[in-house]
Order: structure tokens, then C-alpha cells, then sequence
């Protein structure tokens, strides 16, 4: 009797141990497959220019960033202060990608907040993030020189971000 009482509660505790573990860690910081391995290719219109095309292929030889982002995408709003800030810091390249979005609702959006971006790749059926790894919108990757993924910020940037991470990796990667 004393035994089927001890393993209930051992299981309890194991649960319990395992959910403790899962609350520690931060939620933006989930491991992407795509971190160290060449970015997926794509070419797909501007957003401004439908004329012209926007490919990772161009950005060879240079570290950027491609910040996905849509109209309706509340992290966005919140980030977008500082994606306006990293914008004006010399060296940053700074991309965007308009994620399963109306484009008008794109453009509006960008000319009401302001536009951070040298260029602004649509993905109106959202299949390139989805080879990119896209779990939700915001979510930033730094891709250095070679093409190659190094980091994913999934979630809104901030300040901290800003200081801790992204700028001191663009740096890294410039002198590489």
C-alpha cells in the first residue's frame, strides 16, 4: 500500500522538476536548425518597386540583417523604435521582409512609423518564412558575409538586444 502511494508522488515530482526547467528558459531563445547553414534562397518583388527583386544572393560579401515583420503584428509596433534607431548606425544593413501581409497595408504602415529599411522584400503567402524557420512575426536573423545564418532573435528587439547581442555580433562578423 505504502508503494502505490510513492509512485504517484515520483512522478509528481518529476513533473514538476521538468515544468521548473521549462519556466527558466527564455522563450526567444528556441534553437533554430538554420543557425550556421546557408540562408534559404528566394527572390521575390519589393515592395515599393514591383519592378525589381530582392534576393539574398545580393547581399554576398556584406553582414545584414532581415527583420520579418507585418501590419497587424503588435511585437512589431513594439519594436520598431529600435529597429528605426539600428537603422541610422553606420555599417548596420538592414532588410526587411513583409510577412503574409495586404502590401498597401505594408506601405501605410511604413510611411505612418517610418521606414527603417534599405529594402522591403513581400512574402504575401509567407512561403519563404516558412523556409526561413518563421515561427511568428517579429523575428530577426543576422546572416554574415558568406551567406551563412548566425543568429535568430525571435521575438521584439530591444535596447538590450541591441547592446548585448545584435551590434557586438554585426561587429564580429565584419572583421571576419
Amino acid at each position: 500500500m505504502r508503494k502505490a502511494f510513492y509512485i504517484p508522488l515520483g512522478l509528481f515530482v518529476i513533473l514538476v522538476i521538468i515544468l521548473s526547467i521549462g519556466l527558466t528558459r527564455d522563450p526567444r531563445t528556441i534553437p533554430s536548425p538554420l543557425i550556421n547553414k546557408p540562408a534559404p534562397e528566394f527572390t521575390l518583388p519589393l515592395l515599393y518597386r514591383q519592378a525589381e527583386t530582392f534576393s539574398p544572393q545580393q547581399m554576398r560579401g556584406k553582414v545584414w540583417l532581415l527583420n520579418v515583420f507585418a501590419s497587424w503584428c503588435s511585437g512589431c509596433r513594439a519594436e520598431h523604435h529600435f529597429l528605426m534607431q539600428m537603422a541610422r548606425i553606420p555599417g548596420v544593413n538592414l532588410y526587411g521582409l513583409n510577412y503574409k501581409d495586404v502590401p498597401l497595408d505594408g506601405k501605410k504602415w511604413l510611411e505612418q512609423f517610418g521606414n527603417p529599411y534599405k529594402s522591403v522584400a513581400k512574402d504575401i503567402n509567407g512561403r519563404v518564412g516558412i523556409d526561413w524557420g518563421v515561427y511568428g512575426v517579429p523575428e530577426t536573423f543576422v546572416i554574415d558575409k558568406q551567406g551563412i545564418i548566425r543568429y535568430k532573435q525571435i521575438g521584439p528587439i530591444d535596447q538590450k538586444a541591441i547592446n548585448e547581442t545584435l551590434l557586438p555580433l554585426i561587429k564580429k562578423l565584419q572583421l571576419q
